[in-house]
């Protein structure tokens, strides 16, 4: 596609979603024209569409935005279509998506902005985004889902537990991936985690989760799992890795639990004989939120190539929480105090490594401006959009 072709289709979307507002807009109209175009498929999906539709309008706007890279985005309509299949929904549906998705965007774009020409590049971009996901779902010969058993659940803070699972058969994800989770104590609510631990034949897997206090799901997971809960787990997704063949560095920088993934690739990368510098700045608001800290010092102790960041933005722990400050092993890096993005960016660009970023939405916001305001190029920075 075009260059200008791409850039119209970038504005108008953005003119869509340029409010929260208006990507709620968005996705209700999406998912009403979906209810309407044929019977049946509402049953397909959960009562509950809050996070369904915020998550959508994420994923829409990561593929507009990226019109330019076909690859990535291949294979991420790739990976959203097969996780879909937990859904039950078919390639045939796709179609049916489609044509919801083009009357969403007509309803929602503003109209000095809709034009005839407009509408045809949109029609071709959404036929490019239907013909690929239900290619990926017709010829995906994976499962749709997983079982796994509970077999350890660890509260390590207050509102924060680690969870490990045994899955009936192993789960084919490399480090970095996530996966969606639904749990017997909430059911039909599917729920995105990042694997802790990289991939291993015996199927365990383990999962970091912090509750959320407006969280239909994480209170569930951290309050109410029990062993032996039978949950069902979605295929993997995510495109988060290190890039050995590229000779670069790496720089991670993650805050709370978003330090699964990159901890999963850290743990991999400690089992390989060669491997590239590793910066990894490890954030949270009190000491206390760095609660795998010396899991990763140990790691770091034996392995040159680590360098583990502490970043904090207070000094102490919370009152709630009033355990000792640990400090670092001889040799490690003290801790830094801070907000995370700021403080990696007061060692420069980085526009020599490989980056990856792990967290919130807003810490992903916030770290990715200070980083590029620092001078790191955006297409150095990875991060995976749900």
């Amino acid at each position: 596609m075009e260059a200008f072709a791409i850039a119209r289709v970038q504005l108008s979307y953005a003119s869509i979603i340029a409010t929260p507002a208006g990507a709620e807009r968005f996705a209700t109209a999406f998912y009403t024209a979906l209810w309407s175009e044929a019977t049946g498929i509402r049953d397909l999906f959960p009562a509950g569409m809050v996070s369904m539709r915020q998550r959508f309008a994420t994923a829409i706007g990561w593929v507009i935005n990226r019109l330019h890279e076909p690859a990535p985005v291949e294979r991420f309509l790739g990976q959203l279509a097969r996780d879909h299949r937990k859904y039950g929904v078919e390639p045939v549906h796709y179609r049916i998506a489609g044509n919801a998705l083009l009357v969403a965007i007509r309803e929602c774009t503003p109209p000095i902005l809709w034009t005839a020409a407009l509408e045809r590049t949109w029609a071709e971009v959404l036929d490019r985004v239907v013909e690929t996901m239900a290619s990926a779902a017709a010829t995906d010969d994976l499962p749709a889902s997983w079982g796994a058993t509970v077999v350890g659940h660890e509260r390590v803070l207050p509102d924060l537990a680690i969870i490990r699972l045994e899955t009936d058969s192993p789960i084919p994800y490399h480090a970095g991936q996530y996966m969606s989770v639904q749990i017997p104590q909430r059911p039909h609510m599917w729920r995105y985690l990042s694997a802790a631990i990289p991939p291993n034949p015996q199927g365990q897997i383990e999962f970091h989760v912090r509750r959320v206090s407006t969280g239909w799901v994480s209170p569930a997971l951290v309050g109410e799992v029990a062993v032996g809960d039978r949950w069902t787990i979605g295929p993997p997704l995510g495109g988060l890795h290190v890039d050995f063949d590229s000779g670069e560095d790496v720089l991670m920088l993650a805050s709370g639990t978003g330090l699964a993934p990159l901890r999963a690739q850290i743990m991999e990368m400690a089992m390989r004989g060669n491997n590239p510098r590793v910066h990894l700045f490890y954030g949270g608001k009190y000491p206390c939120d760095l609660y795998d800290l010396e899991t990763l010092w140990q790691i770091a102790m034996t392995n040159p190539w680590l360098t583990v960041v502490p970043v904090v933005e207070e000094k102490e722990n919370p009152y709630w929480n009033p355990v000792p400050v640990k400090e670092p092993p001889p040799g490690l890096h003290r801790t830094m105090y801070g907000k995370l993005g700021k403080v990696a960016a007061q060692f420069g660009s980085w526009a020599d490594r490989q980056v990856q970023i792990s967290g919130s939405p807003s810490m992903i916001r916030t770290t990715l401006y200070a980083l590029s305001a620092a001078g790191t190029p955006r297409g150095n920075i990875s991060f995976d959009p749900l």
